[in-house]
């Protein structure tokens, strides 16, 4: 048989064609190659079976256009344990940044780390990245989905996985991205419930005094917890709250969330009280955290959401004894964040400026072209003072009874 440039038969041990003249007697497997002039080294790939030398030809044709676009290239034997380590080492440096050109936060790479660690790597660590394919992420994605593992856990896990890829490909070291149309879950939803205006009055009110504040600020002004834990009395001023900084539970205050993150949040005239009492009764003064354990110490979620759990306890314990049914439940920090974002949205606020109170980082494009007038915050503090009290007034506990108290 005639040879084809760039494939070669592989013939048996036992083939006849061996020897000197004879014909060949075996079934042979064909390798295939093209040169890449950018590695310097051929590409390689054997077929075998039925139609083995006709998928070879194929390839090769295929192959030579894409060594010509420059989509492919000779295989790295870097394997997926070795490119988690280089992209975990270049984010804790600052050196890779994440998709919006800033530095990885501590806590994501902690995250990254745990979910490659416990899910990933143990499956794929030790294979090439370019022996890795989507028919192989997409097996692992549903061995962990039908091994009962949450929705959000499987994201988790594959979102850092998708960015050694994104950065894989942009290196060379990969021509194609197995990690595209893996058609993740979106995740659980468990967390995005919002309290009405007079479940907050409720819940703020059955607290001990010292953490009245703290709930009111995140039910009030929308600070996530990690802002709160930051949060300086120098940053509370008369008409506003000036969200600088996050906390870190290992490396301490750090930037916010995103850019956005740094923002002025309205003070309305519903959370002043809690704030300037809290102020008073602490001492707390310009560089002391305002809710911290200490002026210098963050508080800790756990008390904090110990001491909120009994006091919704005794609430309910105390209202069933005066023969009142009242289905109170309980809002975390983020849910209380998710309730004065859906305060805003009843009172009217503008969706431009009421993502830009709570530090979303995704408003619309339109939004980053539209700046604060001079008295829009206080003129929104109002507005949303004015939901509030509506709301509350001739419930349970009025707003301004409480705010005298």
């Amino acid at each position: 048989m005639a040879k084809t440039p760039g494939i070669t038969a592989r013939h048996s041990r036992t083939c006849a064609s061996r020897e000197t003249g004879a014909r060949c007697n075996c079934e042979p497997s064909y390798e295939a190659w093209v040169w890449s002039k950018r590695d310097a080294k051929k590409i390689r790939r054997t077929f075998s079976g039925r139609g083995a030398l006709a998928e070879a030809k194929t390839w090769r044709s295929d192959a030579s256009r894409e060594v010509r676009l420059k989509r492919l290239r000779t295989p790295t034997t870097k394997t997926l344990r070795e490119a988690v380590d280089e992209f975990l080492e270049g984010a804790r440096k600052g050196e890779i940044r994440n998709k919006r050109k800033q530095t990885f936060k501590p806590a994501t790479i902690r995250q990254y780390e745990s979910a490659l660690n416990n899910r990933v790597l143990p499956e794929l660590g030790d294979d090439r990245l370019s022996d890795i394919e989507t028919r192989d992420l997409l097996a692992l994605k549903e061995r962990l989905l039908g091994g009962k593992v949450s929705d959000s856990t499987v994201r988790n896990a594959f979102v850092p996985l998708q960015a050694i890829f994104r950065r894989a490909v942009k290196n060379g070291d990969i021509a194609l991205n197995p990690t595209l149309d893996l058609d993740l879950p979106s995740g659980d939803q468990g967390r995005e419930r919002a309290a009405t205006p007079k479940e907050t009055a409720v819940l703020i009110d059955a607290l001990p005094e010292a953490d009245r504040a703290l709930w009111a600020c995140a039910f009030y002004g929308g600070l996530r917890r990690g802002e709160l834990r930051a949060l300086r009395a120098v940053d509370v001023n008369e008409t506003c709250i000036h969200v600088e900084y996050g906390w870190d539970d290992k490396e301490g205050q750090q930037a916010p969330k995103s850019l956005a993150g740094r923002r002025d949040v309205p003070l309305t005239e519903t959370l002043r009280p809690f704030l300037v009492a809290h102020l008073e009764r602490t001492g707390r003064r310009g560089d002391d955290l305002v809710f911290g354990r200490t002026a210098t110490e963050p508080f800790t979620s756990r008390h904090v959401n110990k001491r909120a759990d009994e006091a919704l306890a005794a609430l309910v314990v105390g209202l069933f004894l005066r023969g009142v049914n009242a289905g109170i439940e309980r809002y975390t920090l983020h849910e209380a964040r998710h309730s004065f974002s859906t305060f805003l949205d009843a009172a009217g606020v503008s969706e431009t400026r009421a993502d830009r109170y709570m530090g979303h980082s995704n408003g619309s494009v339109a939004g980053r072209y539209r700046h604060q007038l001079a008295g829009q915050l206080v003129a929104d503090a109002k507005t949303l003072d004015a939901y509030l009290s509506g709301s509350v007034a001739g419930k349970v506990v009025t707003i301004a009874e409480r705010a005298a108290s």
